[in-house]
């Protein structure tokens, strides 16, 4: 961490992003839900650019994120939050960064591989859309297992984020909740 204080809360760009990211994941998951269905060409070609589109949008912002993780730190878990929820609470998020960093680099290199041409924002292409179905299909497989444990991950993260306003009322999740705002030094 580039600063010595220890932070009471997260600063407002590390909540601005990580919302941010949460509506794009979460956005970029029902667009990849429509590849399970019976599509034209057209659309699956259409549907792999707008997925694409937010999949590049939360590279650059999981960039950024991660830089703002490495400046800022992050603040200090509650005293008394008992040592193997702090311990499950780090592997979460960290797991939550190597998913994403997975999906991410899984996404391109099936675009890549793809049998069409795959252009985020219909400016510059992933491949050149002739294809190798092997490695398509050995990516697309991690992009798949990565894309279903980030689901549990965020389901995890969301129930923890609940826990901790209804039950232990520790203002864990609060510290996130008001990204308008942060409280500078403990």
């Amino acid at each position: 961490m580039a600063q010595d204080a220890q932070r009471a809360d997260f600063s407002v760009a590390q909540k601005v992003i990580h919302w941010l990211m949460a509506i794009m994941i979460m956005s970029d998951l029902v667009i990849a839900q429509k590849f399970g269905d019976v599509m034209t060409d057209a659309d699956r070609f259409e549907s792999r650019g707008d997925h694409a589109t937010m999949g590049t949008i939360v590279a650059v912002l999981f960039v950024i994120r991660l830089y703002l993780r490495w400046k800022n730190g992050a603040p200090a878990l509650p005293a008394e939050m008992a040592d193997w929820q702090k311990l499950l609470a780090h592997v979460a998020h960290w797991a939550l960064y190597i998913l994403i960093g997975w999906l991410i680099v899984s996404g391109v290199l099936s675009a890549m591989n793809a049998n069409s041409v795959v252009a985020p924002f219909g400016l510059f292409a992933f491949g050149d859309g002739v294809g190798n179905l092997e490695s398509f299909g050995f990516f697309r497989w991690f992009h798949d297992i990565a894309t279903k444990a980030i689901i549990a991950l965020i389901a995890l993260h969301i129930v923890a984020a609940l826990y901790h306003v209804i039950i232990v009322r520790d203002g864990v999740t609060g510290r996130m909740l008001k990204f308008w705002k942060s409280e500078k030094a403990a």
